[in-house]
């Protein structure tokens, strides 16, 4: 597969994202979604597999790419990273909000997991507001069904108004459909998306309004001008960066944007309005509506199971409970990765030492010189034999372990606690695994 003009990037703001397309006319969809909700699974079903992996540029945060055909049509499958939010408080929530926004995509699949939709339908909002080529694929509908767990597909799809399918990714039932969807939503056949509309508090709304429509002057269809009004007054300047970068400085430098810009946000500052409250009324309204929508969609026959999950999240996460619990259990974590590795440790060290004896033997006996001998033995492989006798037994036994919590549920609600801590260091909750991670080696 050859890199042609074509086949490099989509005027997409990562500047560098090469994307693998056999012919000019195959579409670029990218796949997103929340972790854990099966949006791998989804995505090997599609490309059978048939994929090229990397790192998005100048970030350690990889992608992988695929392509499938449907209907005699070629699709590019850009499997862009796990996000609860496009509100971008790490490298993998901005590397996905950059794709949907400024890669200029044919059209952005969410992948959701029916057992949980009131928390999913955060991230297809924030998906719709920037672009109406939306495909919402609810996925987990095997589970859900365990759950006796109902979700009105057709419902959901007229409360949104975009295209919504439901799908059990891991036996590949309703893949087919989706890719109908998807398929309909790059030819734009048929009447135009009218996507639900967030609606915000009646100050930010009279300042979107303001301000949207000298952006819909200078920026025509490129960007969703309500979408951008509303990420310029909340004054993210990572986005304002990268938007700059995607129109061109001179644009948001116009004073026909700026002068609005400014009211705009005098205009909120004088109804009580910061940066902080902003994104609050921003976050709340996005809750709201997923709320609003689900109370219509879904239904339980086991009203139990959601008060019992909220009950979990009381004790692990609340400031009495949350954090002797995740104390204890990372302190034991730690002492089963140290103590369980002391043994195994002196073993491979006892065996690879031992080996190593003989390699300077065999040396001898064929009469090397002693110089390729300290180099190859004493050196090169004697770093190697302690590298893995210190190494690989901890490592062997505490990302087992951290795989269990995570499947568990445990992790995620590790950051959350920590998260409120860590941003006071600009860092966020996420990097108190990694951190976890450096201490094993440390210890």
């Amino acid at each position: 597969m050859g890199l042609t003009s074509g086949s490099t990037g989509r005027k997409a703001v990562d500047e560098g994202l090469v994307i693998h397309r056999e012919t000019p006319q195959d579409r670029v969809i990218a796949l997103a979604g929340n972790p854990n909700v099966g949006k791998s699974t989804v995505f090997n079903g599609l490309t059978r597999m048939n994929q090229h992996t990397g790192n998005w540029p100048g970030k350690t945060v990889a992608n992988a790419q695929g392509r499938c055909e449907h209907g005699g049509r070629g699709f590019v499958m850009v499997d862009i990273p796990g996000s609860y939010s496009l509100m971008a408080h790490s490298a993998e929530e901005e590397v996905a909000r950059d794709f949907i926004c400024f890669g200029d995509p044919d059209a952005v699949v969410v992948v959701c997991d029916a057992t949980c939709l009131e928390r999913n339908l955060n991230l297809v909002l924030q998906t719709i507001e920037i672009t109406p080529h939306t495909v919402v694929c609810v996925n987990l509908m095997d589970e859900a069904r365990k759950k006796k767990i109902h979700v009105d597909i057709d419902e959901l799809s007229r409360q949104l108004g975009v295209p919504v399918t439901a799908a059990a990714a891991r036996s590949g039932k309703g893949l087919d459909a989706l890719m109908d969807a998807v398929d309909k939503a790059t030819q734009r056949s048929g009447p135009p998306a009218d996507p639900v509309q967030i609606l915000y508090a009646p100050a930010v709304e009279q300042a979107i309004s303001e301000l949207e429509l000298p952006l819909r002057e200078c920026c025509g269809s490129r960007i969703n001008p309500r979408w951008l009004a509303l990420r310029l007054l909340e004054g993210d300047d990572g986005l304002i960066q990268s938007v700059r970068q995607y129109l061109g400085g001179s644009v948001l430098e116009d004073p026909a944007v700026q002068e609005p810009l400014r009211k705009a946000r005098k205009r909120l500052e004088d109804a009580g309005f910061t940066e902080q409250t902003l994104r609050d009324e921003i976050v709340s309204s996005l809750v709201r509506q997923a709320e609003r929508i689900c109370a219509h969609v879904v239904e339980s026959a086991d009203r139990s199971y959601s008060s019992r999950d909220r009950k979990i999240d009381r004790i692990l996460t609340s400031k009495a409970t949350g954090f002797p619990i995740m104390i204890a259990l990372l302190a034991c974590i730690f002492w089963l990765t140290i103590a369980g590795a002391n043994l195994p440790s002196q073993w491979l060290s006892a065996g690879l030492f031992w080996i190593e004896e003989r390699l300077a033997d065999f040396f001898c006996w064929i009469g090397a010189p002693q110089f390729l001998c300290d180099m190859l033995v004493h050196g090169a492989y004697r770093t190697l034999a302690w590298v893995v006798s210190v190494m690989l037994p901890p490592m062997a036994i505490f990302f087992p372990l951290f795989t269990l919590l995570e499947d568990l549920g445990y992790l995620p609600r590790v950051a959350f606690n920590l998260d409120r801590y860590f941003k006071k260091c600009s860092a966020c909750g996420k990097q108190s695994l990694t951190m976890c991670m450096g201490l094993i080696i440390l210890l």
